[in-house]
């Protein structure tokens, strides 16, 4: 059981750095916190990777005092998806024409969704965003949805001010993400054992995190 849980955890992590470059070789807009990285990386000079990297230890940071505490998955997250960004920007070529741009959108969501879930599904720790938006939640009792819009919002001003692109993949991936990973979710759900009082297992689900 625990195999299944790491290759999943480490199947997602690189298909979400892949996705990343996909988005970013199409053209067409990115979700909120890539526009924030890729503004970053323009004004830096640094890889997108890099960038994906130093930030999620930045936010690693602001859990401290949110009281908040990272999973083996978090800290995975926070490396691999980087990583695996910039080996995809080495792989994936640009799409000169819409039509690849537009079937390369759809691809870089569909990876993603299923990154997402195998992720999500290895139950290993929130990703440092994701877990900065509950954490938030938490302390303040603003509801998640409230925290998420503040923060996605707050960083896809910052990044589009740094240069970063928003258009129409920016709103396709906030329409779609949310229902894909609800249909692929369950599929990649891994039980895990529980002990009874009896002294028998039995199996749970794993715990959700979040990429």
């Amino acid at each position: 059981m625990m195999t299944r849980r790491l290759l999943q955890l480490f199947t997602g992590l690189a298909m979400y750095g892949i996705s990343l470059a996909m988005f970013i070789r199409a053209g067409l807009g990115l979700d909120p916190w890539d526009v924030f990285h890729q503004g970053l990386a323009n004004r830096t000079g640094l890889s997108i990777g890099v960038v994906v990297i130093a930030v999620s230890f930045l936010v690693l940071l602001l859990w401290i005092p949110l009281r908040q505490m990272p999973g083996f998955g978090t800290l995975c997250n926070a490396v691999m998806v980087g990583v695996f960004a910039d080996v995809g920007l080495a792989l994936i070529p640009a799409v000169p024409h819409v039509a690849g741009q537009a079937g390369l959108l759809a691809g870089a969501v569909l990876v993603n969704g299923v990154a997402s879930a195998c992720y999500i599904g290895a139950g290993f720790g929130p990703g440092a965003r994701d877990g900065l938006m509950t954490g938030l939640a938490r302390r303040t009792g603003w509801s998640v949805r409230l925290s998420r819009t503040l923060i996605e919002v707050s960083v896809l001003a910052i990044g589009w001010l740094l240069g970063g692109s928003v258009g129409v993949g920016t709103v396709v991936y906030a329409l779609a993400i949310g229902p894909l990973v609800h249909v692929l979710l369950p599929r990649f759900m891994v039980p895990a054992a529980v002990p009874k009082t009896d002294g028998k297992a039995r199996t749970a689900m794993a715990p959700e995190g979040c990429a």
